[in-house]
């Protein structure tokens, strides 16, 4: 049975954008139709795992037909919101915020960048793909008049707090956080993904050091 979106499970929304970008390369290798089995196979899961997921949102497949490659990958576009505009801010024009404006395709992502924001003042009038930099005192008359509605945190963890008060106060309640401040503990109702990237390397490292016996 189809759940209300408020009851998918997180780890299900976790592998949706994965889903997608398998059913993409599937697509560019003319797969016109795919089983779970093989789908799972392909990413090293399991065809119930798959199967369960999807079933979240409808299912989709047809037994002893299996997904319709481009009908499946639509439609989890269409549940991930790719087919919607989702405005971006970047706060923070140093080497992450850089990194992510320069090649991050936003636009296949559902997303566009409609400002970058720095403290800095030797960074403001600098252009990063194709946009100015503008100082961060303008953030209350531009969420004003554009209403952005994600914010990706590219700025020490010192002042990632106050920015987060002021771009709550203005309106800007999702943040895709590359500081290392833990937004979720300090504000309610607020939709983050945090990104440690020194979190990920250890997480290697133990692979590294405890290989399976």
């Amino acid at each position: 049975m189809k759940l209300n979106n408020n009851d998918v499970p997180l780890n299900v929304i976790r592998r949706l954008p994965r889903y997608y970008r398998y059913l993409g390369r599937f697509a560019q290798e003319g797969v016109l139709r795919i089983s779970s089995e093989e789908f799972a196979e392909r990413m090293r899961t399991s065809a119930s795992q798959i199967r369960q997921d999807l079933n979240c949102f409808g299912g989709f497949g047809r037994q002893g037909y299996g997904y319709n490659v481009r009908d499946l990958r639509e439609e989890i576009a269409r549940i991930i919101g790719i087919d919607e505009t989702n405005t971006v801010i970047i706060i923070g024009a140093g080497n992450i915020g850089r990194a992510l404006a320069d090649n991050i395709s936003f636009e296949k992502r559902g997303c566009t960048i409609t400002g970058i924001f720095d403290r800095k003042t030797d960074l403001w009038g600098t252009v990063i793909a194709g946009h100015k930099v503008r100082s961060d005192v303008e953030l209350p008359q531009f969420c004003e008049a554009q209403c952005p509605k994600i914010a990706a945190l590219c700025i020490p963890e010192e002042s990632a707090r106050s920015v987060c008060e002021t771009l709550i106060a203005l309106g800007v309640t999702n943040f895709w956080n590359f500081s290392h401040f833990d937004i979720n503990v300090h504000f309610d109702n607020v939709n983050v993904e945090n990104v440690h990237l020194g979190d990920s390397l250890l997480t290697l490292v133990y692979k590294v050091n405890r290989p399976q016996e």
